[in-house]
């Protein structure tokens, strides 16, 4: 594998949908995330841990963060600063807005040719769509080879990695030419923590909206004066997209209805370890076809 490795890591600032209340819709059939709380897309946080680990192993190797999103969504390009990663890129901008997985792979892609990654790794899917259609998506429009369902990278050749996939009924391992589109399953070992001494470097990371919003701040004074705390911000024209491929107009999906579901018992049943209870458990498991 060459030195000065490129990895570049797809991450989305979602909603925490593990409390939606009635306005998390807009009129418009998209969510309203400025009424849910932001956190990191957990399954994006499994790929960062996949792109340190590789930088750990590789020398000259550096992690960047790709996220698609308003002002707010550097927070999680310094997490993974936090955690690792050496930088990234915010891609943000109205033209954005309402972005259904086809319109935000698209966007994507256009950022990265300008990027240029060697490796690109994203989680399989996030929690606000579970469609797990991106990361295959700008594997397609950048026509690069691509490994799904990853949980480990195995091995790591001079023009190839060995990475082991997850499957329904098991698991198997795979060899795919670099560059490649890398999306990793939650199965994969967690991201590390942050760093306190990172924390401290990089708390004053800010990109470049966030610098002109408060110019005279310490944080933006410090981050003009040291490029390391410089989070570039890309808008839409500096990726030269088609227009009417991105937001809305490029959006063919829209989001009839979001409601929350809670799971409620209507019943209990206490079993001991005698083989009575045992025989029968398995099979009212196997006849709700639970197992088997």
């Amino acid at each position: 594998m060459k030195n000065q490795l490129k990895i570049v890591v797809l991450a989305k600032q979602v909603p925490d949908t593990r409390n939606v209340g009635k306005d998390a819709m807009t009129p418009e059939g998209t969510v309203n995330r400025a009424a849910l709380p932001a956190i990191f897309n957990p399954e994006d946080l499994n790929a960062l841990e996949m792109a340190l680990s590789l930088k750990d192993r590789v020398e000259g190797a550096s992690v960047h963060i790709l996220t698609m999103g308003p002002q707010r969504a550097a927070d999680i390009i310094r997490d993974a600063m936090f955690r690792g990663a050496d930088g990234g890129y915010l891609l943000s901008g109205r033209e954005f807005a309402g972005s259904d997985t086809l319109a935000t792979s698209y966007a994507l892609s256009c950022a990265l040719r300008k990027i240029g990654p060697d490796i690109i790794i994203a989680g399989r899917q996030a929690i606000d769509g579970d469609t797990a259609q991106v990361g295959p998506q700008v594997a397609e429009k950048l026509a690069l080879p691509q490994v799904t369902y990853a949980e480990e990278i195995v091995e790591i050749k001079d023009a190839s990695l060995v990475i082991k996939r997850r499957l329904s009924s098991g698991s198997e391992v795979v060899e795919c030419p670099v560059p490649a589109v890398v999306t990793v399953n939650a199965s994969a070992p967690e991201c590390r923590p942050r760093n306190a001494k990172r924390v401290m470097k990089f708390k004053c990371a800010l990109a470049g909206s966030e610098i002109a919003a408060a110019p005279d701040s310490e944080a933006a004074l410090r981050a003009v004066a040291k490029p390391y705390l410089q989070i570039v911000e890309f808008a839409a024209a500096d990726v030269d997209p088609d227009p009417q491929q991105l937001g809305l107009s490029g959006s063919p999906t829209k989001v009839k209805k979001i409601e929350n579901v809670v799971f409620q018992a209507k019943e209990a049943k206490r079993l001991t370890a005698a083989d009575e209870d045992i025989n029968s458990l398995m099979v009212e498991l196997i006849a709700s076809h639970t197992l088997g």
